[in-house]
C-alpha cells in the first residue's frame, strides 16, 4: 500500500518533571520508527494554556510528529496514544500536497519569527 504523510499533535500532562516527559514524547517516536514510518519532523511546542481544562489541568504539554507511514498503522498508533494515561488529547490529520508542501517550506525556515522580526526594525 501506498505511504501517506501524516501530522499527529498530542498534550502530555504538566504533571511530569522534563524528563518524564522527554521519555513520553520518546516512546512515541520510537513506537512511530519500530513501525517503518519516516518521521520528518519532531517539534516541541512547549507548555501551553489549554482552552478549557482537561482531567484538571489547565495547562498541557504540546508536541507535533510529521511523518510518513503506511496507513495500516495508524489505528494502531493512536490506540498506544489512548492508553496512555500520561497523554491527554491527540489528533492525527492526514496530509495532503498543499499541507506536505506547507510543512516543508516551514521546516526550512520560510516563516521564521526572527527573519521577521528583523525586516520590521530595519
Amino acid at each position: 500500500m501506498a505511504l501517506k504523510h501524516y501530522e499527529v499533535v498530542f498534550i502530555v500532562t504538566p504533571v511530569l518533571s522534563d524528563s518524564e516527559t522527554t521519555e513520553a514524547i520518546a516512546k512515541f517516536e520510537n513506537h512511530l520508527k519500530e513501525a517503518s514510518a519516516d518521521v520528518y519532523s519532531s517539534e516541541d511546542m512547549g507548555l501551553r494554556k489549554l482552552a478549557y481544562a482537561i482531567d484538571k489541568k489547565s495547562t498541557g504539554h504540546y508536541h507535533l510528529f510529521e511523518f510518513k507511514a503506511d496507513p495500516s498503522i495508524i489505528a494502531k498508533f493512536e490506540l498506544e496514544l489512548k492508553r496512555d494515561e500520561n497523554i491527554l488529547r491527540f489528533l492525527t490529520v492526514s496530509l495532503d500536497k498543499h499541507g506536505v508542501a506547507f510543512n516543508e517550506r516551514r521546516r526550512n525556515g520560510e516563516w521564521s519569527k526572527k527573519s521577521e522580526t528583523e525586516e520590521k526594525s530595519a
